[in-house]
C-alpha cells in the first residue's frame, strides 16, 4: 500500500535509468474502476506536464517510479481532477469533509481508500468525481 503524498514529487525513470523523465506532480483515479489511470509529471526536457497511462508504470518504491513503454495506443486523456484536497458531497449533496489522501495498490493502481477529515472512505462508496467536488455515497 503506497498513499498518493508519498508519490508525489518521486522521481520518474525510464527503462536503462537515463535519468529521470520528470517528478510526478499527481495521479488521475477513474472513479468507475476505483484504480489510477494516468501519472502525471513535470520535468524533462521541456519543462511541461507529461502524462502517462498506468500501464506504463513498472514498478513504484519509495523512492522512484520505473516506467516502461505503454502497452496500450495513445488515447485522449480524460479530463484531469486532483483528488487530493477535493471537497466531498454525498449523493443527497451533504458536506462530507475534503480529502486528505488516499490509499493504493502499487502494483494495480486499485484504490484502497479515501482519508478525509471526517475519517476514512472505503472505495466503493466512490461515485463521481469533477471539478466540483468528491461524491460518495452516503456513510
Amino acid at each position: 500500500m503506497m498513499l498518493f503524498t508519498e508519490v508525489r514529487g518521486l522521481p520518474v525513470v525510464p527503462p536503462g535509468g537515463d535519468g529521470p523523465l520528470g517528478t510526478v506532480t499527481s495521479l488521475t483515479v477513474d472513479i468507475a474502476s476505483g484504480a489510477v489511470s494516468h501519472v502525471r509529471l513535470r520535468g524533462g526536457r521541456f519543462r511541461r506536464e507529461t502524462v502517462l497511462p498506468w500501464d506504463a508504470v513498472h514498478t513504484i518504491d519509495p523512492t522512484v517510479v520505473r516506467v516502461r513503454p505503454p502497452t496500450s495506443a495513445p488515447n485522449a486523456v480524460a479530463p484531469h481532477h486532483d483528488l487530493l484536497g477535493h471537497r466531498i458531497l454525498t449523493e443527497a449533496g451533504t458536506e462530507h469533509g475534503t480529502v486528505l489522501d488516499a490509499a493504493f495498490d502499487p502494483e494495480t493502481g486499485r484504490v484502497l481508500a479515501v482519508f478525509t477529515t471526517r475519517g476514512e472512505v472505503p472505495p466503493g462508496h466512490l461515485l463521481g468525481l469533477g471539478d466540483h467536488a468528491l461524491v460518495i455515497r452516503t456513510p
